[in-house]
């Protein structure tokens, strides 16, 4: 006869996890209770974010928990907040160097040489 969990008996906890996005102005987030071992797809299509942006795939710029990029078949734990990325508006790499020449700008040419302390 196979034993059956008791009425008392505490079943595994579900996770809470949330799903977000973010852009210029609005953002959208959707907070879900999983069950243990659910993965990033999973929660993906559970948040209904497919539904709500049906022309924007949530894979095309990135996922990933809380700032650090995920597949989808990782495995979630209670408490992570799951953020699709968006496109970066500029090239990170351009603006340094623009930063860097508008630096080099600004400072004198040759600085002119210091005078000598007094002797004591």
């Amino acid at each position: 006869m196979a034993s059956r969990p008791e009425a008392g008996a505490a079943a595994a906890p579900m996770l809470s996890v949330l799903v977000c996005a973010a852009w210029p102005g609005r953002s959208w987030q959707a907070s879900l209770t999983l069950p243990p071992g659910a993965s990033v797809a999973q929660a993906l299509a559970a948040s209904g974010y497919g539904e709500a942006f049906p022309d924007q795939d949530p894979w095309a710029h990135g996922v990933g928990i809380h700032g650090h990029a995920v597949r989808a078949d990782d495995i979630l734990r209670d408490g992570d907040r799951i953020e699709i990325y968006r496109p970066l508006t500029f090239d990170p790499m351009e603006s340094r160097r623009r930063r860097a020449a508008h630096r080099g700008r600004k400072m004198p040419v040759a600085r002119p040489p210091r005078t000598p302390k007094a002797p004591r």
